[in-house]
């Protein structure tokens, strides 16, 4: 697939008057927008596209993790009706926390199309687990513990369907898809001009994923993809120029509240001019060299830094939060 036009940069939007600008209403702090609504599924968001209404045309970005069926099967009847199933299904990458639910909800919904990357492919079809994660970045106990997270390979080939070359799906004919690698391979982002709304998957956060304190919390912050999974880290820092190029106004991503107006303008920009201090591990498997994919999956990867005290560390909070919870349970 030619992705030239998929990979080119956007140009800058053009200037927006923030003083006409007033923040969206917003029934949970994931919505994005009067048509973009959010759930977080654990501690991964996805997204419904469409105007709310019984029988209404919708669209579902990302599927979240495993276990939340039914909170996204509720939430779509909620907001479309029952026996409503969207038009489309968009992966922003095919990551296990994005795609939990996916096999589940093609069970609920019957066959719909599932969009994604050329070159995320591979890891949604069978044929390549993803680059394994590094819990040897640091920054918290969310890396430390990554080396349980699964990395596949799942299989939907049989609904999967790759994004146009134009980056335009008829589906969402109002949006536009731009790919934006680095977190992984075929990491696209979805972004609607007459409103400048963005949903920026993994691509940058709004929350330091890296951290389970801020994880819990949802401390808001606009930070760089997860350092854990990340496997191309000047893909990732260009990634995050070329959106903010686009001069979003309202932005949902794969982690972490929706952020609006100026806020979210001041923090993108200072993300933009401080993204390898404060984005970017000093050290780490894919810091020095990147992970090199193509259409069929993995072609090479440097060697693992060695993470033994990252993995003893991971398994003491893996322990310590089964027993927390188990006593949850049993108080």
């Amino acid at each position: 697939m030619d992705t030239q036009s998929l990979e080119r940069p956007a140009v800058q939007s053009e200037a927006y008057d923030l003083s006409t600008y007033s923040v969206p209403e917003r029934s949970t702090p994931y919505d994005v927008a009067d048509d973009v609504f959010g759930i977080k599924t654990l501690f991964v968001n996805v997204y419904f596209v469409g105007k709310p209404g019984i029988g209404e045309s919708w669209k579902l970005v990302d599927a979240g993790f495993m276990g939340y069926t039914d909170a996204i099967k509720q939430r779509a009847e909620q907001l479309y009706g029952q026996a409503n199933p969207p038009k489309a299904i968009l992966l922003t990458h095919g990551h296990a926390d994005h795609v939990g639910t996916l096999h589940n909800l093609l069970k609920l919904w019957g066959n719909v199309p599932v969009y994604a990357h050329a070159l995320e492919r591979p890891f949604l079809t069978g044929l390549s687990s993803y680059p394994p994660p590094d819990p040897a970045i640091g920054g918290g106990g969310m890396s430390l513990m990554s080396w349980v997270f699964p990395i596949g390979p799942e299989d939907f080939s049989e609904v999967l369907v790759d994004i146009p070359a134009s980056g335009r799906i008829d589906e969402l004919p109002e949006w536009r898809v731009i790919h934006t690698p680095g977190h992984a391979p075929g990491h696209v982002s979805l972004f609607r001009d007459k409103d400048r709304t963005l949903l920026a998957g993994d691509a940058f956060v709004t929350t330091n994923q890296n951290s389970i304190s801020s994880v819990i919390n949802q401390t808001e912050e606009v930070h760089g993809p997860p350092a854990y999974f990340t496997c191309d880290w000047v893909a990732a820092e260009d990634s995050v120029r070329k959106l903010a190029l686009l001069n979003p106004m309202k932005v949902g991503t794969g982690h972490g509240v929706s952020m609006h107006g100026l806020d979210l303008q001041l923090e993108l920009g200072r993300l933009v001019s401080k993204f390898r201090e404060r984005s970017i591990p000093s050290e780490g498997r894919y810091v020095k060299e990147a992970a090199q994919t193509d259409e069929n999956g993995i072609i090479s990867m440097p060697e693992p830094t060695s993470y033994t005290v990252a993995r003893a560390i991971g398994i003491g909070i893996v322990v310590g939060l089964i027993w927390g919870l188990y006593r949850s349970v049993r108080s």
